[in-house]
């Protein structure tokens, strides 16, 4: 990028809105007003024509991995997330591989024989 693509007005800043899926994650990064809401950001990126499946009354939002208001304020460079809904409660997925008498690696799944 150049030093042109980089400035913006002081009633500006970036921003970026994220979207993941288990193979897939997208990343837009937009120019917006100081007074930008989250949900405001995510409507301008665009990300809900490309992924239907958001509904912004049911997908929590965050920002930076904690969760937030949908009418919050952005501040300059901050990631707006899009959390999908869990498909398995994680302490009962916890529960059952205690149950099971599994042994979970860091990070989540089976831990390998040979870390047991």
């Amino acid at each position: 990028m150049n030093q042109t693509t980089l400035e913006h007005s002081p009633k500006e800043m970036m921003v970026e809105v994220a979207y993941a899926l288990p193979h897939q994650q997208l990343i837009i990064p937009i120019k917006v007003n100081t007074d930008c809401t989250v949900e405001e950001a995510v409507k301008k990126s665009g990300i809900l024509d490309k992924f239907t499946e958001i509904d912004l009354s049911q997908n929590q939002l965050g920002i930076f991995g904690k969760l937030t208001r949908r009418d919050s304020t952005l501040k300059p460079m901050d990631r707006v997330e899009i959390y999908r809904p869990l498909i398995a409660d994680p302490k009962e997925v916890r529960r059952q591989r205690a149950a099971d008498g599994k042994i979970m690696k860091k990070g989540g799944g089976d831990a390998p024989p040979d870390e047991l």
